[in-house]
């Protein structure tokens, strides 16, 4: 008799956990099945879509889905790219569109005006923007949960890489010497990884070759250097033998110009890559 209680408490146990497996499932279908028709007007809304859409929800990508710079370009393979042109686009009868550059106020109006659902992503300066976007986007396009799992694995990195480099002293560089001072969302990658950024002046713009040659930085984080690279053009650092040697002598780490390009959760991944190369 006992043994019998015991067997069919356990196929009810089972039947349990596979009832609620097939609800998981059935769940996940729905949530599938009731995602928007999404496109994308520019590279780093691809990304976005890319991180959160359901795959056969997505109608177009931009055309620069699967550039050196696009993060998520290896997902982007047989996926419809479109261009910027209202036609197009509502060729493809999309519910939401997604943009960051891409697009004027006149194309965002024309959507608007045939009912299209025209979410821009905004400029983060730090990661709680970023963050902002991220849900923002992802109630939009009905993936509220993908969003917050986002947004949890971004935290996670940045939990892991804090503090990292103990306050050094470091500039930011890119070939063509440009720089990012605070209010950016690379002066927050630096400051994420624990390091102090030597740049005084806010927002971007180009590196004082004489600041640099009166008081260097202790390091420098170089960006784009892997696109510069692939492109093959001929403007190198900055052009300028001070900014040169700053590169080849005080370069700590090197970051993609994918994990830099769009504001993104991909700084994250930029602070997580600052962070390892940190002395231990």
């Amino acid at each position: 008799m006992a043994r019998d209680r015991q067997a069919r408490g356990a196929r009810q146990g089972s039947c349990a956990v596979v009832g609620a497996a097939i609800l998981a499932v059935l769940a996940a279908s729905a949530a599938q099945a009731a995602a928007p028709r999404v496109l994308s007007l520019d590279q780093c809304a691809d990304q976005y879509l890319l991180a959160l859409s359901p795959r056969r929800a997505i109608v177009g990508l931009s055309p620069r889905a699967d550039d050196a710079d696009s993060l998520l370009r290896g997902q982007a393979g047989g996926l419809p790219r479109r261009r910027g042109g209202l036609e197009s686009i509502l060729a493809a009868r999309p519910q939401v569109v997604v943009r960051y550059w891409g697009g004027d106020p006149r194309l965002t109006a024309a959507l608007q005006a045939r009912g299209v659902d025209v979410v821009t992503i905004n400029e983060a300066a730090d990661f709680p923007a970023v963050r902002a976007d991220i849900r923002r986007v992802a109630a939009h396009l009905g993936q509220g949960e993908a969003g917050e799992a986002l947004v949890a694995q971004m935290d996670v990195r940045l939990a892991r890489a804090a503090g990292a480099w103990r306050g050094k002293r470091a500039i930011y560089l890119t070939p063509a010497g440009a720089t990012a001072g605070p209010g950016t969302l690379m002066d927050a990658v630096l400051r994420a990884a624990g390091l102090r950024n030597a740049v005084a002046r806010p927002g971007y713009g180009m590196l004082s070759l004489e600041t640099l040659a009166l008081d260097p930085p202790d390091a420098a984080v170089l960006g784009f250097f892997d696109t510069f690279q692939l492109a093959g053009d001929s403007w190198g650092p900055g052009g300028h033998r001070i900014l040169r040697k700053l590169a080849a002598e005080r370069a700590i780490a090197s970051l993609p110009g994918a994990m830099l390009s769009c504001p993104s959760w991909a700084a994250a991944q930029a602070v997580e890559k600052l962070a390892a190369a940190a002395p231990r």
